[in-house]
């Protein structure tokens, strides 16, 4: 039994060298260049619904929430509901939501950019900039979307999970915190009011 017990921490010992030689000799250089080369969401640029360039650098100085949304989702309609609240609340006094259709989860945003607007715009009410649908995860994955993955991961591993999971950034430009697709965007209000009086 004891040899046994020796074995396993030998083994054990050897995965950890192994693991840490790995580590040193192939580090994550391509997410390092992307985090040098990126400080913050506004050293990008995105499209809008229209397919007009739109520099984030527009957005200086405000409290932004970044959402990946669906318009056939389970989540959609209290999503957008209170997503609707907040903006009314605080658009004023310089918050803003960026809405970024996404159809890699369930095929729960299957239209074009012009049915897309068409729903969220008429069913929705919604009032806040809609960018030009993109793929959150994957190869393909927006550039905006693997910095905001690189600057906070999910809980099991970095990857989005499902419609609707909010990035809360502040005036600088950082990414200050990660909400899964559940949370009720009227529940981060009190994360929001805090950094705009920041």
């Amino acid at each position: 039994m004891n040899l046994l017990t020796f074995w396993n921490c030998i083994s054990i010992l050897f995965l950890l060298l192994a693991f840490f030689i790995y580590s040193h000799t192939y580090p994550s250089t391509p997410s390092l260049m992307a985090e040098e080369s990126s400080k913050s969401i506004y050293d990008f640029t995105v499209k809008d619904i229209r397919g007009n360039d739109v520099s984030l650098n527009d957005f200086t100085g405000k409290v932004i929430l970044i959402v990946n949304v669906a318009s056939q989702c389970g989540l959609t309609q209290t999503n957008y509901k209170e997503l609707n609240v907040l903006y009314d609340k605080y658009k004023n006094q310089g918050f803003e939501i960026l809405a970024f259709p996404c159809n890699q989860f369930a095929g729960q945003e299957p239209g074009n950019n012009e049915e897309i607007q068409d729903v969220v715009c008429t069913r929705f009410k919604a009032e806040f900039p809609i960018f030009d649908k993109v793929e959150v995860n994957g190869k393909n994955a927006a550039p905006l979307y693997k910095f905001l993955k690189e600057q906070k991961g999910g809980i099991f591993g970095d990857g989005i999970k499902w419609n609707f999971t909010k990035f809360l950034v502040n005036k600088e430009g950082k990414v200050v915190e990660r909400y899964a697709p559940t949370t009720s965007p009227l529940k981060i209000e009190k994360d929001i009011e805090k950094l705009l009086q920041s």
